[in-house]
């Protein structure tokens, strides 16, 4: 993330642009964020970008700027898994030449204490991002032991997800959870010490409470089917991943939809695909020197492109993409009405 005072800088955007140029016609910025990648697009030529975003906060922190390209840029409150319906609404010719979506959670959420986001802040124990539905405080409370640890081993891959679980139980009997400070506390209990240069003993734990929360797996599934169906023929699909569980089921769902399934596995056997709707990615591209040097937050990031068919649109086959276990009803499903704000 931005260092404390620093604006949020969006990750791989040099890379992106040089990856997608020439920028032309109608884009969608599937997350929206604190806009980068939407300026970035309008400053390269893009003639419109429809930004989505289903945090309704971050269209009120645009507020200061986003006059400045007038009907260029159209915001839309809503989640990326709809975005062919925006599309449809707001392209002349219902599809766009081009999709970008940001997968990792914006800076400026985590630096908002009262999103409780941050396992470096005390705050609010919730991470909606469309603050809609239950918080991460309700599944923390509600859920048994064996669900909590399933959600910290499948969505974090936390290797002391039971212990966790387990000690979380614990505590809530004494007292139900409300802040990140009290989870935080249970999870380093939980723990040994991290030794210098270890993540944060919470870092696990909360990604994965997250992922619940918001439903990322069934997001990013939906809303890469969704990029697929709003692309015309030679539009392009960019998606910068920030974590290898997800950027598998990018990379897989790409392989899957151009016609390649890979070589398999006992897990993942080859899938026949479709008619392919994409033409062979790119190799994914990771960030140079220059920007982890300017922006240590893209050292796990990771870019891959590809280029739209003239074929029709076609679902994924979601067990040969690497999802995580499915392990309970996705906890944010809930979906903000669509609303579109000039």
């Amino acid at each position: 993330m931005s260092a404390p005072g620093r604006p949020h800088i969006p990750v791989l955007l040099r890379p992106l642009l040089k990856a997608v140029a020439p920028v032309e016609g109608i884009w969608i910025d599937g997350t929206f964020g604190a806009g980068g990648y939407s300026r970035g697009l309008l400053a390269e030529g893009a003639a419109t970008v429809i930004g989505v975003d289903r945090d309704p906060m971050v269209f009120d922190m645009a507020e200061s700027w986003r006059g400045d390209y007038g009907d260029r840029l159209q915001l839309v409150h809503g989640t990326f898994s709809e975005m062919d319906d925006y599309a449809a609404e707001i392209a002349p010719e219902g599809r766009v030449d081009g999709v970008v979506l940001d997968l990792g959670i914006s800076s400026m959420q985590i630096d908002q204490a009262e999103r409780g986001f941050s396992f470096m802040q005390d705050g609010p124990l919730d991470m909606r991002m469309s603050q809609s539905g239950p918080s991460a405080a309700d599944l923390v409370n509600t859920l048994d032991e064996e669900e909590l640890a399933d959600i910290l081993y499948h969505y974090g891959e936390e290797r002391a997800s039971r212990r966790i679980a387990r000690n979380i139980v614990k505590a809530r009997e004494i007292a139900p959870f409300a802040t990140t400070k009290q989870l935080v506390e249970v999870i380093e209990r939980s723990l040994p010490r991290p030794k210098p240069g270890q993540s944060h003993p919470a870092t696990r734990s909360f990604q994965a409470l997250r992922i619940a929360v918001n439903d990322e797996f069934g997001q990013l599934i939906e809303g890469l089917e969704a990029a697929e169906r709003a692309l015309k023929p030679g539009g392009l699909l960019a998606v910068v991943s920030f974590h290898s569980l997800e950027d598998r089921v990018v990379k897989r769902f790409l392989q899957a939809r151009s016609g390649g399934g890979g070589q398999g596995s006992r897990y993942a056997p080859v899938q026949k695909s479709a008619v392919p709707g994409f033409d062979k990615p790119s190799k994914a591209i990771p960030p140079d020197e220059e920007e982890l040097i300017d922006n240590p937050r893209a050292r796990s990031a990771k870019l891959r492109v590809a280029r739209r068919l003239d074929t029709p649109a076609a679902p994924a086959d979601r067990s040969t993409l690497g999802l995580p276990a499915p392990v309970l009803e996705p906890a944010g499903k809930a979906t903000p009405h669509k609303r579109r704000t000039r």
